[in-house]
């Protein structure tokens, strides 16, 4: 039997039936092939997606390090940036071994309880990699956002305690309420109708890390010299605005990435537009907080241009378009951080002045009020039924149980963390000594100064070094130095740094005027004879202006201990 039939081009062809079936049915197979080529290109695309998007809030972690470090004092920088380091090598540890399982393992409405140690009682699904590593990233900034409230104070013994927790269980369990699919805030109500509106996590990571570090501040307490003795705050700088500012630039590069990687999804039809439009509104909502944090803080509220006050009003907008970045229109988007930015003037304000809470990050301002806000701002401007465009039973609930979760988050992050740090307040290792923390704690704790003195000099002539190591030589009273006399040692020392600072105060100075005479007392305490002992102690009388010189002359050659050690004591080194 022969059948006609025509080809895509138009040929009319002759031929049996049993060929057309034969031709058929190749090209079934491959379309079956090429099916199953899109879905695996599909698959690979969204996995490269979320991969791609993890790298970069990986590199937020970065972002915070040199913002909190830059905002802090000096002696204190080396302790935020091991902080900020450790933070994601305690996430990985607690995230693999339980956090994960909390948040997307099989179980009910309120926890997870499968995928422990990513197999011991069932394997995670190979495309599940991705998630994992996205929900991680989420899990360290979650963790990170407390570091900035507690800094300058608190102990690292402490910092590796709630890092762990908030990472492995608190953190973890919020993720299963409001993404995992049997979460009861993603279930929400009207079988589904209404559900818990947090896209890309204004309240699971930014209200619930915020939080957290309320309850830091609170129960850690100010820094010393944070307050006067009728609570009135006093500014404590810190020391690189180049460092904080950088740190923030990298927030805002990751916030896009943060937000937009959110979708966890580039293959589907419109998927592109809705990662792109995440993005503009983004961007609208931080610049909107930023330009209205700059005005206020400068027309209004009467102070100067601040690039921090402004960087956390960008962050702060940011923030707050996690939640609804995915339905605003851009205009909305502008409103959303309009009302950031005076949110987190308020939540700093109220901190600061009201509470008296001392937050050297302004975290909780930027995390909590900013979250808490993009909470509020979804079910209102969502081009999807939003109060804006609908004023309807729906809309409102929306916005209830959005309040739901808002508290939920809130109650539960804060009472765990309460007992947490209140917990280890009473144990005793919350906080570190009085001394450690007057004197900072990069060098007691971790031995490594940020900015070691004698790293510092260009390497000729008399170089910083040198004076460093000329005045380590005089003021231990070595004496091999053949052939130098210490007056020789004393002036270089002092032409050396004139050098390097050709206009140096007085109080500067006299610091080299009191080594030199404790390099004389040194001596005269070493050095065998009165005549030489007399020597330095009229000598460093001299220089110190001061009666304690004079009362080594009658002791410093007899090496008459006390005396040495009174006239030392009453000079001011």
């Amino acid at each position: 039997m022969e059948v006609v039939t025509k080809n895509l081009t138009g040929d009319v062809t002759i031929g049996n039936v049993s060929d057309v079936v034969e031709e058929l049915m190749l090209l079934r197979q491959q379309v079956a092939l090429l099916e199953s080529a899109h879905a695996i290109l599909a698959k690979n695309t969204d996995i490269f997606f979320i991969l791609i998007n993890s790298m970069f809030v990986f590199f937020m972690q970065c972002g915070f390090a040199f913002l909190e470090c830059g905002a802090v004092r000096s002696k204190n920088t080396t302790n935020i940036l091991i902080k900020n380091m450790v933070d994601v090598f305690v996430a990985g540890i607690c995230y693999w071994a339980v956090g994960y399982s909390f948040a997307f393992g099989e179980g009910n409405s309120f926890i997870g309880h499968t995928y422990f140690f990513s197999g011991l009682n069932g394997m995670i699904p190979n495309p599940d990699y991705a998630l994992w590593l996205w929900h991680f990233v989420f899990a360290a900034t979650a963790a990170t956002i407390v570091s900035g409230a507690v800094a300058e104070r608190c102990s690292f013994e402490a910092y590796l305690v709630y890092s762990s927790l908030i990472t492995a269980f608190i953190y973890p369990v919020v993720t299963h309420w409001a993404w995992a699919p049997e979460g009861w805030l993603l279930v929400g109500l009207d079988d589904g109708a209404i559900t818990f509106a947090d896209f890309a996590g204004s309240g699971v990571v930014h209200l619930l890390g915020g939080t957290c570090a309320f309850a830091g501040a609170v129960i850690l307490g100010p820094r010393k010299g944070r307050f006067t003795a009728d609570r009135t705050p006093v500014p404590i700088r810190g020391h690189s605005v180049p460092l904080a500012a950088l740190g923030g630039f990298i927030l805002l590069l990751g916030f896009l990435a943060f937000n937009g990687g959110s979708l966890i999804s580039m293959s589907k039809e419109g998927d592109g537009e809705i990662v792109s439009r995440v993005m503009v509104n983004t961007v609208i909502s931080g610049s909107f907080a930023a330009a209205t944090v700059l005005i206020v803080n400068k027309l209004i509220m009467q102070h100067r241009w601040s690039i921090l006050i402004t960087l956390n009003g960008a962050l702060a907008g940011m923030v707050a378009a996690c939640a609804g970045c995915n339905v605003y229109w851009p205009w909305a988007s502008a409103v959303v951080g309009t009302f950031a930015g005076f949110g987190y003037l308020m939540w700093s304000a109220i901190m600061l002045k009201l509470l008296k809470i001392d937050d050297p990050l302004d975290a909780v301002a930027v995390h909590a009020g900013g979250g808490l806000w993009g909470l509020i701002a979804a079910p209102l401007f969502s081009n999807n039924g939003g109060i804006v465009y609908e004023w309807s039973r729906a809309s409102f609930k929306a916005l209830g149980w959005n309040m739901v979760g808002a508290v939920a988050i809130a109650a539960w992050s804060g009472v765990l963390c309460f007992i947490i740090f209140g917990s280890m307040r009473l144990l005793g290792f919350l906080r570190v000594s009085d001394e450690i923390e007057f004197k900072g704690l990069d060098i007691p704790k971790h031995g490594e100064p940020a900015y070691p003195v004698e790293a510092y000099g260009h390497g000729w002539d008399d170089s910083v070094q040198d004076v460093f190591d000329m005045f380590v030589t005089a003021t231990a009273g070595d004496t091999a130095v053949p052939g130098v006399p210490a007056a020789e040692i004393m002036k270089k020392i002092t032409q050396s740094y004139n050098m390097a600072d050709p206009m140096p105060t007085r109080r500067r100075q006299q610091r080299f005027e009191n080594a030199e005479a404790q390099y004389h007392y040194n001596r005269a305490f070493d050095t065998i004879g009165e005549h030489e002992g007399n020597h330095a102690g009229n000598h460093a009388g001299n220089h110190t202006g001061n009666h304690a010189g004079n009362r080594t002359v009658n002791h410093a050659g007899n090496n008459d201990d006390e005396a040495l050690k009174t006239c030392v004591a009453s000079t001011n080194f």
